[in-house]
């Protein structure tokens, strides 16, 4: 199985890796968020800023959004997992310019809530959890 840790320059990958490392598992690390895609788990990192994380996000983050929908597995944390939607509270702006903003206030009005640690969300920037 191919890991691929998703670097956007302030995630805490050493840890990651370490914790993916075992028997059978190969850890990739990358940079470019299209390769990134070509994996049998993505991971996207916490820790850090949103701004920085998204911008390194952009050129890949339709694409991602799509592979996401067509199945492929992902874990994101923590910052990782707030890096699909549009913007978000510390950085209303930073991931998109032409739609509004998907911030956490929005995500309440649209109905996603919180199940345990998993997002539970129908819109267009996140796809569903089905468990």
């Amino acid at each position: 199985m191919r890991v691929t840790l998703f670097d956007y320059g302030a995630g805490n990958l050493h840890s990651l890796a370490k914790a993916f490392a075992t028997p059978g598992v190969t850890i990739a690390i990358e940079h470019d968020p299209i390769a990134a895609l070509a994996t049998d788990l993505l991971v996207l990192p916490g820790v850090g800023a949103f701004g920085p994380a998204a911008e390194a996000l952009a050129p890949g983050r339709e694409r991602m959004r799509d592979a996401l929908a067509a199945g492929l597995p992902c874990i994101g944390i923590c910052l990782g997992a707030q890096l699909l939607f549009e913007a978000s509270d510390e950085a209303r702006a930073a991931a998109s310019d032409s739609s509004p903003a998907a911030c956490a206030a929005c995500a309440r009005a649209a109905g996603r809530t919180w199940v345990g640690t998993r997002l539970r969300a129908t819109s267009r920037c996140w796809p569903r959890a089905d468990s």
